[in-house]
This record gives structure tokens, C-alpha cells and sequence, in this order.
């Protein structure tokens, strides 16, 4: 065994080749995908998505933040990769009196990036992870940034939710050159109001594509709320998602600050 510490400072004793490894975050059970251990990953949650035949075969243990504890005990895993934000404490608690639980803690690209070495580190995978996070960290060194627009990055309806400071999400806005007009309310994510957002009265209004499924209706609400704002739904796995999937991000941001040099 060995004694590591994780991103939120929890000591974790992990073997050194462990080889049933359970993932409760999307965004890393693709970067494990990634690495090479198709054969060693024996459990996933009903939303990590990526890649198909990962979702379509792999145990399936609840959702991210309703783990299925009777089914991570049947696979009886010696490592599980969760996230501080995504996974919930009570079951992250709940999970460490059996098991070895290494937990992210994601807000800046620099986190992500550590976090993909750790994850080689710990699975076996060094040179793979060194070789993933070179790759990002040079994409984003070709980032251009675009014109300072006033942006409000919304996540959810009813209430809306919007990404606020202390986000990854956050972090990647600013390294776009937008100003967040998330960080002006209370909290990681704060709850808005009509008037709010109103009163805000960004430039754009992005609607991400997950968690939330904004449709026609939240779009017409939202111009009647702020009738000067242009509203753009977007890929939020390119915007949240801190594993491999970054492989993608730096194309998808340049593509939409390309877009808006021509109106801004």
C-alpha cells in the first residue's frame, strides 16, 4: 500500500496496482478511459457518458451524488476516484470507512491538470498522464482571448443557477477574456431571480447543455428577462468537464471568441 494524499487532503492508503477501480465523476472516468485502464475500471455512475461503450457495459453504481453503497460493496473495488463537488460528503464519508477513496478537488485548470498527473500516479499510469497534461497544457498556452464581454453563465432553471467565483467554470471564462457576471452573487453557485439577472443585464447568456436541458421556453423567458442579451446555449462539457475531454476545449473556445470579434 500506499500512503497519498488527495486533492482535498484526505490521506489514502492505494495499492500499487490497484485493479478494480471504481469512478463516481464523468469528466475522470473518461480520463481513466484515456490512460489505459479499460480492464481495471469495474464500476461508473448512470452519467458518465464518455466513452459509449464504457455506459453501455460497465457497472453501473447510482448517480453522482446518489451512490448505490450496496453496489460498490458487491464490486468490492480497491480504489474509488470521486470529486468534491460532484460526489456528496455524506457518501465520500460513507464510502472511506471501507474502502480507498482518492478525491479531486477542481477549480482551475492548474487543479486539473495535477489532477491528471495524480490520477497516473495512483493508477500506474505516469507516463500516459505526463503525456495528457503536457498535450492540455500546451493547448491552452494558444488560447485567444476574446473581446470582454459581459457574460452569465447559467447551469440550471427554476431557480435559475448561474457559475459563480471558485468555479472551474469561472476559471476557464476568465482565461477567455469575459468578464463573469457570476461573481458578483454570493456563493460557487447562486440562485438568481428575474430581477437579478435583469439588473445584470450581460452581453451574452450562456445556457450549458448539462446538468440542465434548457429548451425553447427557457430560451423566450430568459429574452423577455433581459430583452438586450444575446443568448448562446453551449457545450457544457467543454466548459466543465476537467479530464481528457480539455484535449477539446482550446478549439471550442477559440471557435466562439472568433465568432463574437465580429459582433463585439
Amino acid at each position: 500500500m500506499n500512503l497519498v494524499i488527495d486533492q482535498t487532503g484526505f490521506s489514502v492508503a492505494i495499492p500499487s496496482f490497484p485493479k478494480r477501480i471504481i469512478s463516481l465523476v464523468p469528466s475522470q472516468t473518461e480520463l481513466l478511459h484515456d490512460l489505459g485502464l479499460d480492464d481495471r475500471v469495474v464500476g461508473i455512475t448512470k452519467f458518465c457518458i464518455h466513452p459509449n461503450e464504457w455506459f453501455q457495459n460497465k457497472a453501473r453504481v447510482g448517480g453522482t451524488k446518489t451512490v448505490n453503497i450496496e453496489k460498490v460493496q458487491q464490486l468490492q473495488p480497491d480504489l474509488i476516484i470521486a470529486n468534491k463537488e460532484e460526489n456528496t460528503k455524506e457518501d465520500i464519508e460513507l464510502l472511506r470507512k471501507e474502502f480507498n477513496v482518492w478525491t479531486s478537488d477542481i477549480r482551475t485548470l492548474e487543479d486539473a491538470l495535477k489532477m491528471i498527473v495524480s490520477v497516473g500516479e495512483i493508477t500506474g499510469t505516469e507516463d500516459r498522464a505526463l503525456e495528457l497534461q503536457l498535450t492540455i497544457d500546451n493547448s491552452f498556452k494558444n488560447l485567444k482571448k476574446g473581446p470582454e464581454v459581459n457574460v452569465l453563465y447559467l447551469v440550471w432553471s427554476n431557480p435559475w443557477m448561474c457559475a459563480g467565483s471558485s468555479t472551474f467554470i469561472h476559471d476557464l471564462i476568465a482565461k477567455c477574456g469575459w468578464n463573469n457576471l457570476g461573481t458578483e452573487f454570493d456563493g460557487r453557485y447562486p440562485q438568481l431571480t428575474d430581477a437579478q439577472i435583469a439588473q445584470s443585464d450581460p452581453d451574452i447568456i450562456l445556457l450549458s447543455s448539462e446538468p440542465f436541458p434548457f429548451k425553447e421556453q427557457h430560451i423566450h423567458q430568459l429574452k423577455m428577462i433581459s430583452p438586450g442579451s444575446r443568448i448562446i446555449e453551449v457545450d457544457g462539457e467543454l466548459f466543465s468537464w476537467y479530464g481528457s475531454r480539455l484535449l477539446q476545449t482550446v478549439r471550442y473556445l477559440n471557435e466562439l471568441n472568433a465568432a463574437w470579434a465580429k459582433e463585439w
